[in-house]
């Protein structure tokens, strides 16, 4: 095996619209990831830290995969850099792993670039014979992402668009409702915006279906210390950097998570508004 600098980028892709996918030699992560994890990513000294799923992970050639989306100044930052760069921190694999066991027939609904963490539980529990039938779905085509790669290991696999321009028109949970009256569903897995992770939830628990979700607080240092991450789960206060980021869908409180993770928008804005207008350079 052909060793290289830890952190490098090796390959680099265009998934969608903002989405980008990169792959990096990444020795100490690949060697224990698993389904679920995710690592902690900093480009700078002063920059700030994020996490991100690992999408793939490759043991023998000691290679893990990233998907990007940008949204803020450091996805836009890290969505600029290209194969032969360096990313300077990267730290993992971090969370519990996704819990995969058999369960029978399984739904896993995946959002945006949820999809991304969604691959890799589905063919998690796939190779533990279950049937598993996936739903993506984005706001539009030029969204949608991992298709042809979840078609490989799903049974069956469908995909939505809220403006109807590629796939079905309308959400994930119309699938799932339709699923669920036609046939006997044993676990749902769900990995989105929270606005579809909670609509999942409420769907599936009067009627019993264990549900898991991922939930994507916001993080600082991804060790439990700083305590950014706190979600509540049955009215327990958890930390999803260290305790999840998978939970029982049902127990979580929704509300008070979507409320917490606007605490920092207007400076994000204006952080991302700021690196723009100066070309997307260095600070």
């Amino acid at each position: 095996m052909k060793k290289f600098e830890e952190n490098l980028i090796l390959e680099k892709k265009v998934l969608g619209k903002g989405i980008k996918y990169f792959r990096i030699y990444s020795s100490k992560v690949s060697r224990n990831c698993q389904a679920g994890q995710f690592v902690i990513v900093k480009i700078g000294e002063k920059g700030e830290r994020i996490p991100l799923t690992i999408c793939d992970w490759n043991r023998e050639k000691a290679t893990i995969s990233l998907v990007v989306q940008e949204i803020g100044k450091t996805t836009h930052q890290l969505g600029k850099m290209e194969p032969g760069d360096i990313i300077p921190h990267l730290l993992g694999p971090l969370g519990k792993p996704s819990e995969i066991e058999y369960f029978g027939k399984v739904v896993c609904v995946g959002g945006g670039v949820g999809v991304a963490e969604i691959y890799p539980i589905a063919r998690a529990l796939k190779e533990r014979e279950n049937e598993v039938l996936c739903i993506i779905g984005a706001r539009s085509k030029d969204l949608i992402i991992l298709e042809e790669e979840l078609k490989e290991i799903s049974d069956y696999l469908y995909v939505t668009t809220d403006d109807g321009s590629y796939g079905r028109k309308g959400m994930v949970t119309e699938v799932l409702k339709e699923i669920i009256r036609e046939t006997k569903v044993d676990c749902v897995f769900a990995v989105g915006p929270l606005v579809m992770m909670k609509a999942v939830s409420e769907l599936t628990k009067p009627l019993g279906i264990p549900t898991k979700v991922s939930l994507n607080p916001i993080m600082v240092d991804g060790t439990g210390m700083c305590g950014s991450c706190r979600v509540k789960v049955w009215g327990e206060v958890k930390f999803a950097c260290v305790d999840g980021p998978e939970f029982d869908g049902h127990g979580v409180d929704f509300e008070e998570l979507i409320l917490r993770n606007q605490r920092f928008l207007e400076k994000e804005r204006l952080s991302l508004e700021i690196y723009l207008k100066k070309g997307g350079g260095d600070d």
